[in-house]
């Protein structure tokens, strides 16, 4: 790796093995061709495609093993759903690998639903099509956005998910971890946890500040503040936030392949930070290609 000032470093990235469009292997290949030093396979709620983003690393890059875990805060009613990156966690720790397959199972059943949703209002997609274009990977609402796209009902994924769509009309709530104890399992197998974009209002409902400080006393380490779904001013509140509960702070693409427009690297880490999180992971260590 280059020298730790200069190294550029993504710790949030998507595979086939979810909701991206390259696989494990070409992942790790565009980050090296991006100019990256240090990129994370951040799929969601899976670890399928560490193995396969190990074996392909090339020369110089090097690969932090993690997951994106869906959460939800049920503080308030209707709960709010939030991700959780977790980084260097133990892939073998028995609680989590049950919780993250509960919460695939789910995904599943509620896009088998969603698909069912459309096909009675005569909307022509086929779950069969679906589950092959997710490849094995854990399916999601982007899946069934590209089979709308093939379908010629829409442009692209955002207006897939619209209001018209999958935003709203044909939107169903999935099961999800409870987000405090999401952040124990994550620590009880050796993980880091890091708030993936906490304050994305455009997402939706964002969760209040008291929150983030009840989970940083439960064991949070950090929060996403440099990501494409966050104002400049929401960039500095998380940088506010995490100045004075003693969180770390990391920045990522959020890349998804061609699901999304922003590329690889569009937003980076510290080196400082990057090493907190190495420093305070006990599950498993970054891979780095010589």
């Amino acid at each position: 790796m280059t020298s730790a000032a200069a190294a550029r470093i993504d710790l949030h990235a998507h595979s086939t093995a979810s909701d991206g469009t390259l696989s494990p292997a070409e992942l790790v290949g565009a980050a090296a061709d991006a100019g990256l030093d240090v990129v994370a396979i951040t799929d969601h709620d899976t670890t399928a495609g560490w193995d396969a983003a190990v074996r392909a690393l090339p020369p110089g890059l090097t690969l932090v093993r993690g997951a994106e875990l869906s959460c939800r805060w049920y503080g308030v009613e209707p709960a709010i759903p939030l991700h959780l990156l977790a980084y260097l966690f133990d892939p073998t720790e028995p609680e989590l690998v049950a919780e993250l397959a509960r919460v695939r199972l789910a995904r599943e059943e509620r896009g088998e639903r969603i698909v069912r949703l459309l096909q009675a209002d005569g909307i022509d997609v086929s779950w069969r099509e679906i589950l092959a274009g997710a490849a094995g990977g854990t399916v999601g609402r982007p899946h069934i956005a590209q089979a709308l796209i093939r379908a010629g009902l829409v442009a692209t994924t955002t207006e897939a998910f619209g209001p018209d769509w999958l935003g709203e009309r044909y939107r169903l709530p999935k099961e999800d971890i409870d987000v405090f104890r999401a952040v124990e399992l994550v620590r009880a197998a050796g993980g880091v946890p890091v708030f993936a974009h906490p304050r994305a209002s455009r997402r939706g409902r964002i969760v209040p500040d008291e929150l983030i400080v009840e989970l940083a006393a439960a064991g949070l380490a950090g929060l996403e503040a440099d990501h494409e779904d966050h104002s400049p001013a929401e960039r500095a509140h998380v940088r506010g936030l995490a100045a004075e509960l003693g969180l770390l702070v990391t920045g990522s693409s959020d890349f998804h392949g061609t699901h999304k427009t922003v590329r690889l690297g569009a937003h980076t880490t510290a080196p400082e930070a990057y090493e907190r999180i190495v420093a305070a992971a006990s599950g498993v260590t970054p891979v780095a290609s010589g």
